[in-house]
């Protein structure tokens, strides 16, 4: 088990965020094909389920990801003029 998070982290390291949007629309997807298999009777409980798993995920990221993004130390590598910049490495 060790091996198989030392590579996603490995993978993740190698990624940017266009890998991370395909893994995002991928889970997405796979997560409507059951949700459509779910029993009437069961629905209820899966949406809970899944708003409580959204609410419990979304927080931690969007905190580390305002705690990067107002990070002072970072502010000399990293202008605000840079943060609405796209760039196309291709």
């Amino acid at each position: 088990m060790k091996k198989l998070f030392e590579s996603a982290d490995r993978y993740l390291a190698n990624s940017d965020w266009k890998d991370l949007t395909l893994i995002k629309f991928c889970l997405f997807s796979i997560g409507v094909l059951i949700g459509i298999h779910v029993l009437d009777k069961d629905k209820k409980k899966v949406k809970a389920a899944a708003g409580v798993v959204f609410v419990a995920t979304y927080i931690p990221l969007m905190a580390k990801y305002f705690t990067i993004l107002l990070n002072r130390e970072d502010d000399a590598e990293f202008e605000e003029s840079e943060l609405f910049e796209i760039e196309d490495n291709e």
